[in-house]
């Protein structure tokens, strides 16, 4: 039977109870008497510590840990908290051959974040020079997109100050949070490594900074491959969540070609999980295709515009939650898309009128929110 934690209303009246049963010719519990006043304040303390004991209770057991004591319970599992990481990527600056863009230089974007070239870089005939970058400060707010205007933090000879992102800066991630922890930490108590099973390799892709969901297709390039899906919904929101690269294999693997690495998002993901696979396996990391899935809802025709935001946001909801890009027999549940809609104030009697019959999960394609009609 559950320990019922006494309310602090309770201990006061316990309190004032005690104090009557032990001076019973005393009349301690006036507003102002000294006994009422120190039977508040034992009471009171007593409350504090019914909190803290709650407190120790949850630290005790990894179900209901956080902060330190969470990080103490996953590390037992080798699970540990994603540190946020640096986006990096390319910009070009129209530049004169030969003019020299040294390591270290900055760059700013447009809404003053800074970036430093990683890599010295000497223009070539083309009349531009291409230079890697790396965001100052760690996090998704270092992620640019390609065409983003990028200026030149110190006069060079040659070179003009401004320039465009041209490779997109990507795979900045913030800190892993409590919830993604907590997550991933019962993932590996519940799952316990088996030398390469499906869940083994789901459990290495979201053990990279900024991968939220991953799924695995074995045999998905023919006997002995391995596909990894993979999304970044977090550090890459901007592109809706899916990674920003080009699928391929890791550049640690001896068996690849230039034609079959993979770039980006993608290769980040394949070399963190090639350190840990099995070594007869040859493991592609892809980015799953958009499907989008539009809807048509009737009874909401006059749905104010935060009412319908929320029934998008519910729908992609259910979406992430239930949609795989794998052909294993697994839906997108209709019933879950209206009990998340039905959640929301203001839209009692709506129907969704299509689709009409559960979306099927598929190969390479992730169900994705397209157009909702309100009819």
């Amino acid at each position: 039977m559950p320990f019922m934690r006494p309310k602090l209303s309770d201990l006061r009246a316990q309190v004032s109870a005690d104090i009557t049963a032990g001076l019973p010719s005393a009349d301690g519990l006036l507003r102002f008497s000294n006994l009422n006043i120190l039977g508040t304040a034992v009471a009171g303390l007593g409350h504090l510590n019914y909190g803290y004991l709650d407190w120790i209770a949850k630290q005790a057991v990894p179900y209901t840990a956080s902060g330190e004591f969470l990080e103490s319970w996953a590390a037992l599992k080798k699970v540990y908290r994603k540190t946020a990481t640096y986006a990096t990527g390319k910009v070009t600056f129209p530049a004169s051959a030969g003019a020299r863009i040294d390591l270290g230089t900055e760059v700013t974007r447009s809404d003053s974040v800074v970036f430093k070239v990683s890599a010295t870089v000497i223009a070539g005939e083309s009349g531009s020079a291409v230079v890697p970058v790396t965001a100052v400060v760690a996090g998704v707010s270092g992620n640019t997109p390609v065409g983003s205007l990028m200026t030149m933090g110190t006069s060079i000879d040659g070179v003009q100050s401004r320039g465009t992102v041209t490779g997109v800066i990507t795979s900045g991630a913030d800190q892993e949070k409590d919830d993604s922890l907590f997550g991933r930490m019962l993932d590996a108590f519940q799952n316990t490594p088996k030398g390469g099973s499906g869940a083994d390799y789901v459990a290495w892709a979201k053990a990279v900074p900024g991968v939220t969901r991953a799924w695995c297709a074995p045999n998905g390039f023919g006997a002995g491959s391995v596909v990894v899906y993979a999304m970044l919904d977090g550090a890459n929101a901007d592109y809706n969540g899916f990674p920003q690269g080009t699928n391929g294999v890791s550049s640690d693997d001896g068996r690849s070609t230039p034609a079959n690495v993979a770039s980006g998002d993608q290769l980040t993901i394949a070399n963190s999980i090639f350190v840990d696979q099995p070594v007869t396996a040859m493991v592609y990391v892809c980015a799953p295709l958009g499907s989008p899935i539009d809807f048509t809802i009737t009874g909401l025709a006059n749905a104010s515009t935060v009412t319908r935001a929320a029934v998008a946001a519910a729908i992609a909801d259910v979406l992430a939650e239930q949609g795989a890009p794998l052909s294993n027999g697994s839906i997108v549940e209709l019933s879950a898309i209206d009990s998340a809609i039905a959640s929301i104030a203001a839209t009692a009697g709506f129907v969704v009128t299509s689709p009409t019959v559960n979306p099927v999960n598929t190969l390479g394609n992730l169900p994705v929110l397209g157009a909702i009609t309100y009819s």
